[in-house]
């Protein structure tokens, strides 16, 4: 891509080491990013520049950010302008979007929520749009997230394989809604993106959001987005999540945990395909996919009325789980080995080797933070080891796997041993559904499902 076409961002914040890793983000996204962190320092590269977007805290030294967010908005009134602050309330979020800004994030943040917010400016939008004019293969956010997906799939285990046929089986089907189940750490994003690159609708946004993190006040806002002037601070018409994820992938983590008075309105909007903007009226024809994952068993939360089943339902037209870490101890040495020659590369420390007595090490833990967990301590032991061989000291685990607790085992076995258990139940009830129910104790709906989940067929109905 050509200098002319990247979006030129203004860093402008009293912290420099922040400005500094938040423009080495921007380098990896193929973005041009400036730092600064005076006002002074500021005005002077919008001088000198035609800047697009300016990232602009709130408070700096000697001078209100909202007070050069005004005269940024008369002096560059097509500049795209996210406040951001660490100390930042409401009072403040409201003043800000009436003096133009275009969003607010309060620190600290992800760097997947700025680039979220910056694929909703028109800024970006505009730009998305002249490359497609431009034939171009990859969009900007298509080459941006890509890059930032490691595309090799690590693991050997059939179950790990198993995960990556599903994955590339739902890539086929883009109209298909996937709902990836697993523990926290076991990489249900990775896999959605996966799918997403794999799929017809690579070429536009996958839009990845914390379904439990956004508040109830601004829930249809950040969804549906808003007409100017329908609530106080909508200065401007915004776009939502279902409208930038047009012919994309929307990716709802944490699913389970979705505000209940959201989940009918998601339910339609999946159905219809159809949105409507908070204070507007007309419809919206838009078409993306939904990729869910969630950490929870979520017919739990159906049971207790906290999740919708049709919803459920919806989403859950393909179903992909992925095992524990430790359930697949084949997986624990290419993993390791990969994330030795990513960090070793990072920090320029070459060369870094790993004795076999780490790898004995660690086939013994149980990794409660399964493969999250190892990445973390892989670039931990890279970033504080000495030599050139990394060894037990640089692991500091406990080995967990020949525990003997009776409450360590039960809840092992009642993971891995589910179809087992409803089999038995069954068996020793005479396939009297309700008594197998009772039995298990969990309601005759959830036997039900579960039943169809493992394709058991009843002997005796009951």
């Amino acid at each position: 891509m050509a200098p002319r076409d990247k979006i030129k961002i203004l860093i402008l914040d009293d912290e420099k080491q922040f400005t500094e890793e938040l423009s080495g983000f921007f380098l990896d996204s193929d973005y041009e990013s400036f730092e600064a962190n005076t006002a002074a320092e500021g005005k002077k590269i919008l001088i000198n520049h035609e800047i697009d977007l300016l990232i602009l805290d709130v408070r700096l030294p000697g001078v209100n950010g909202l007070d050069i967010l005004k005269e940024v908005k008369t002096q560059y009134s097509n500049m795209e302008v996210i406040i951001i602050s660490a100390h930042g309330d409401m009072d403040t979020v409201i003043k800000a979007m009436r003096l133009g800004a275009f969003d607010y994030l309060r620190k600290p943040f992800r760097y997947i929520d700025i680039q979220i917010a910056i694929e909703r400016t028109q800024k970006y939008l505009q730009l998305q749009r002249r490359l497609k004019q431009m034939e171009e293969r990859n969009s900007l956010i298509s080459k941006n997230l890509e890059e930032k997906i490691d595309r090799q799939f690590i693991g050997v285990s059939p179950q790990i394989l198993e995960v990556f046929e599903q994955a590339i089986t739902a890539a086929k089907y883009p109209e298909a809604n996937v709902l990836i189940t697993g523990e926290s750490g076991t990489g249900k994003e990775n896999i959605a993106r996966i799918i997403h690159y794999s799929s017809m609708r690579k070429d536009h946004v996958f839009c990845a959001v914390n379904s439990s993190a956004i508040s109830e006040t601004l829930l249809e806002s950040e969804f549906f987005g808003h007409k100017k002037g329908s609530f106080t601070g909508a200065i401007n018409d915004k776009m939502g999540f279902f409208e930038v994820c047009n012919q994309g992938t929307l990716f709802l983590d944490e699913i389970a945990d979705m505000p209940f008075n959201l989940q009918a309105k998601i339910l339609r909007a999946t159905e219809e395909k159809v949105i409507t903007r908070v204070g507007d009226t007309n419809q919206i024809h838009t078409d993306f996919r939904i990729i869910s994952a969630t950490n929870h068993d979520i017919e739990s939360r159906v049971e207790e009325r906290k999740f919708r089943l049709d919803l459920l339902h919806r989403l859950n037209t393909l179903h992909i789980h992925i095992p524990a870490l430790r359930e697949r101890p084949e997986d624990i040495k290419p993993l390791l080995i990969h994330f030795v020659d990513v960090y070793a590369t990072r920090f320029s420390k070459p060369n870094i080797r790993v004795s076999e007595e780490v790898f004995d090490l660690l086939l013994k833990y149980d990794f409660p933070g399964n493969v999250r967990e190892l990445r973390n301590m892989t670039e931990r032991a890279i970033i504080l080891c000495k030599g050139n061989l990394l060894g037990i000291n640089d692991f500091p685990v406990k080995p967990q796997k020949n525990s003997t607790s009776e409450e360590h085992t039960e809840s092992v076995n009642l993971k891995m041993n589910e179809l087992s258990l409803i089999q038995k139940a069954l068996k020793r009830s005479k396939y009297n559904h309700q008594a197998t129910a009772d039995a298990l104790g969990i309601h005759r709906d959830a036997l039900s499902r579960k039943m169809k989940k493992y394709n058991l067929t009843s002997k005796n109905e009951d």
